[in-house]
């Protein structure tokens, strides 16, 4: 299959590198991902402003890849390498991660890496944005092997176009790897911004916190990661309220 990975840590980082030394012996990869970290950039685009890139040489000459590294956001890498770069190489599918640090429940909304997959799912592809607890016990290759080993089984259906969420736990339960389907649940923060000054002595903010998961129930992304799971949630990009349509429309 024609794989096409991207990310939002950068490509220099290690859990992209794992997908491409699991993945590139089975199937034709190339990579398109972020000069730099582009974390909590959701879907952000760049606009009147050019969108530099380069070839990667370590990915390419370590495992036979294309790599394309992008001046630009995850979906910006996403977009550019399908609509401008892409030629004989086009996807029939593409995984954006592995993250480091997990993106459960409502932090999909602010994810680089699973908005540079809803990217591709709005050009017609199947796409996975795959994440990784930071504190897991789990490898990025263990974690890249399961992907692959599952990627027909679970993730991409010939005919058929999904987006999924994907969250591998701190350690898996009792029973082993196990992928369970979910459903988004609820992530707050408290102590969201904490206040500093700069060297200048200038006010400013630093966002961190810490996670408060209240509410969620068995059926969600983080419970099942709580309880040692590999959540896989389906998502979609139509936005639209339905219940409150139909009232308004009786």
């Amino acid at each position: 299959m024609r794989i096409l990975l991207t990310n939002d840590d950068g490509i220099e980082a290690a859990g992209i590198e794992a997908l491409v030394r699991v993945l590139s012996p089975h199937h034709t990869v190339v990579v398109a991902a972020p000069a730099f970290e582009q974390s909590g950039m959701s879907h952000a685009i760049t606009v009147k402003k050019y969108i530099r890139l380069d070839r990667y040489r370590p990915l390419e000459e370590r495992y036979g890849v294309a790599a394309y590294r992008i001046e630009g956001t995850p979906a910006d890498c996403v977009k550019l390498y399908l609509e401008a770069i892409s030629s004989d190489i086009y996807p029939e599918y593409v995984i954006s991660g592995i993250n480091h640090g997990a993106n459960l429940g409502t932090d999909v909304l602010y994810s680089g890496t699973a908005n540079a997959a809803m990217e591709a799912y709005l050009h017609g592809i199947t796409a996975t944005a795959v994440s990784l607890d930071m504190k897991s016990e789990i490898s990025y290759d263990t974690a890249a092997r399961l992907m692959e080993e599952n990627l027909f089984s679970l993730f991409y259906e010939e005919g058929k176009v999904n987006f999924y969420n994907v969250n591998f736990p701190k350690k898996f339960g009792e029973n082993g790897p196990q992928f369970v389907f979910t459903q988004l649940g609820r992530r707050d923060y408290i102590n969201a911004f904490q206040r500093m000054e700069d060297v200048d002595g200038k006010e400013c903010y630093f966002l961190g916190g810490e996670i408060l998961d209240e509410g969620n129930s068995d059926a969600t992304d983080i419970a099942a990661a709580e309880r040692g799971y590999i959540s896989v949630t389906p998502l979609q990009t139509d936005l639209t309220d339905y219940l409150y349509l139909e009232k308004l429309l009786r």
